[in-house]
C-alpha cells in the first residue's frame, strides 16, 4: 500500500511539472505577428506593407462575391486597408463610399477611440471592379454586404467593439450598413450624410441657397454665376482651347456645351461645400465689371473646368449609377438668372453615366433606408455642417430612435466634424462614442480624443468634386 502511494504521489508530483513547464513554454510563446494573422483570413492578400510610428499599415486585397444572393456569379478583389494599433484596441470600420486611399490615415473616430482602423474601397470603384462588370450588381445592399463580410472576416483578430464611420456618400454607406446589418456594429458615426427620400422635392435645397452666409457674400457668387453664362460664346472659345490643349473629350455629358454650363450652375454649389464664409473675399464683388480671367478663374477654382469631361467623370462612374438608381439627386432653381441663360438646367445622373449602361430608378430605396433610421436607430449619431448644400436634406430621428442624435456645427462646410460642434454638443458627442467603443469616461465632461492629434495621420484632404 505505501508502494502504491509513493508511486501515486511522484506521478502527481510529475504531471505538476510537466504542466507548469507546459504553461511556462505557452507563455512564451510570442502571438502570431499581425500580418500572418491577417493574411491567414481565407480571401486575404498582402498588396503592400507601408510603415507608420505606433501603426502597422496594410493594404490587401479581399475576395468578394460580385453577387452575395449567387455564389457562382464569380468574385472579385475589393481592396481594403487596415491601420493597425493593437488587438486590445476597439476598431473603426470606415468608408469614403469611393476609393480608399493607400496612404496611412485616420479619421475622428480613430483618433477619439485611440484604435485601429479598417478601410473599403467602395465596390465597382477601380481597381475593385468585376471585369466584366455587372452593373445591376452595384447597390446599397451588395455593398452593405461587402462590409459585413469584411467584418465578419475581421472580428476574430479584432473582437473588442466596433465602430462604423465615414464623411458624405461614405456617412450615406455606414448608415446603408447599419440598416440592412445592424447587429454588426456597437455604433455609428456618419458624417454630413445626404438623404435624398423623395428624389423629385428638391425645394430643401433652394431655401438653403436663398438664406445660407450672408446676402453680400450670396450676391458676389449669384453675380459671377449669372456673368460667366452671359459670357458663354467668349468663355466657351477659351474652354474648347482647353479642351484641346488638354486632349479632354465630353461623349458622355454630351457636348462641350452642356459640360460648360454644368460647370457654372455647379459653382455656388461648389463654393459653400467647401470654402467657409469668411472666404466670400476671394470672390469678385463686382462681376459685370471683372474681367474675363476673373470670372474663369473664380469658376474654375471653385468647381472645376475638367470634371464634365469624360475624362472628369470617369472614376466617378460608379457614383452617378447609384444617383440614378437609388441614392437620388438634387435638382435646383436659379432665380437670379435670367431663363435665357439657362440651356439646360441641373442635369440628372444619366448625362454622366456612359449611355451602354442600362439606369433604372428605385424610389423605393432611400424612404425604406429613411423610415428604419427614423425608427429603429440604436447607437447613431450624424454630423453636419451648417453651410453644407448637402445637409439640406438630413436624417431626422423619430420616436423609434435610442441613444442616437443629430447634430450641427456652427458656420461648417462639407467638412464638419465632432471638433466643430459647440461645446456641450461636442462633449456629449465625444462620450458617445467612447461608450460605444466600450471606452466609457467617468462623466461626458472628461470626454477627450484619447489619441493625441498628429498633423499627418489626421489630416483632411477633401476631394475637389462636388459630390456628397
Amino acid at each position: 500500500m505505501r508502494k502504491a502511494l509513493r508511486w501515486l504521489l511522484a506521478l502527481t508530483v510529475l504531471i505538476g511539472t510537466l504542466s507548469t513547464a507546459g504553461a511556462a513554454t505557452a507563455a512564451q510563446q510570442p502571438e502570431a505577428d499581425i500580418k500572418d494573422r491577417l493574411l491567414a483570413i481565407p480571401g486575404m492578400s498582402l498588396i503592400e506593407e507601408k510603415p507608420y510610428p505606433g501603426y502597422r499599415f496594410f493594404v490587401l486585397n479581399y475576395t468578394q462575391p460580385v453577387d452575395h444572393r449567387n455564389a457562382s456569379a464569380g468574385t472579385f478583389q475589393q481592396r481594403i486597408t487596415v491601420l493597425h494599433k493593437d488587438v486590445s484596441r476597439p476598431t473603426v470600420f470606415y468608408t469614403s463610399g469611393y476609393n480608399v486611399s493607400t496612404t496611412p490615415s485616420r479619421r475622428e473616430p480613430t483618433q477619439i477611440v485611440d484604435g485601429n482602423q479598417v478601410s473599403m474601397e467602395y465596390r465597382y470603384f477601380t481597381p475593385s471592379r468585376p471585369a466584366p462588370a455587372d452593373w445591376t450588381k452595384l447597390d446599397i445592399w451588395q455593398a452593405a454586404s461587402d462590409q459585413h463580410r469584411i467584418f465578419t472576416a475581421l472580428k476574430p483578430v479584432y473582437d473588442k467593439k466596433w465602430i462604423s464611420t465615414g464623411g458624405s456618400k461614405g456617412g450615406m454607406t455606414a448608415t446603408y450598413y447599419e440598416r440592412f446589418y445592424p447587429r454588426d456594429m456597437d455604433g455609428v458615426v456618419a458624417y454630413v450624410a445626404p438623404n435624398d427620400v423623395v428624389n423629385k422635392e428638391d425645394s430643401a435645397y433652394d431655401r438653403f441657397f436663398a438664406t445660407v452666409g450672408t446676402e453680400e457674400c450670396r450676391d458676389r457668387l449669384n453675380g459671377v454665376q449669372r456673368e460667366a453664362l452671359v459670357r458663354r460664346e467668349p468663355l466657351e472659345k477659351r474652354y474648347e482651347a482647353y479642351a484641346a490643349e488638354n486632349g479632354y473629350t465630353f461623349h458622355t455629358v454630351g457636348s462641350l456645351d452642356k459640360a460648360y454650363e454644368a460647370t457654372v450652375l455647379d459653382y455656388v454649389w461648389g463654393f459653400w461645400q467647401y470654402s467657409l464664409l469668411a472666404d466670400c473675399d476671394t470672390i469678385p464683388a463686382d462681376a459685370e465689371n471683372a474681367t474675363d480671367d476673373e470670372i474663369w478663374n473664380s469658376i474654375d477654382t471653385i468647381a472645376g473646368f475638367s470634371f464634365y469631361t469624360d475624362q472628369g467623370l470617369a472614376p466617378y462612374t460608379p457614383y452617378y449609377y447609384q444617383a440614378g438608381t437609388q441614392l437620388g439627386a438634387p435638382t435646383i432653381q436659379f432665380p437670379h438668372i435670367e431663363k435665357q441663360y439657362v440651356r439646360y438646367g441641373y442635369l440628372p445622373p444619366r448625362y454622366f453615366v456612359p449611355r451602354d449602361i442600362a439606369m433604372s430608378f428605385q424610389p423605393w430605396a432611400m424612404r425604406d433606408v429613411d423610415s428604419w433610421v427614423r425608427n429603429n436607430a440604436r447607437h447613431m449619431l450624424f454630423v453636419y455642417g451648417e453651410n453644407d448644400p448637402w445637409g439640406a436634406e438630413p436624417f431626422r430621428l423619430g420616436k423609434g430612435a435610442r441613444d442616437s442624435y443629430v447634430f450641427t456645427a456652427p458656420g461648417a462646410n462639407h467638412g464638419a466634424r465632432v471638433a466643430g460642434l459647440v461645446e456641450d454638443q461636442k462633449a456629449l458627442a465625444t462620450a458617445k462614442i467612447l461608450q460605444w467603443a466600450g471606452l466609457s469616461p467617468a462623466t461626458v465632461a472628461e470626454a477627450k480624443p484619447l489619441a493625441k492629434f498628429d498633423a499627418k495621420l489626421d489630416k483632411r484632404m477633401p476631394e475637389r468634386a462636388l459630390r456628397p
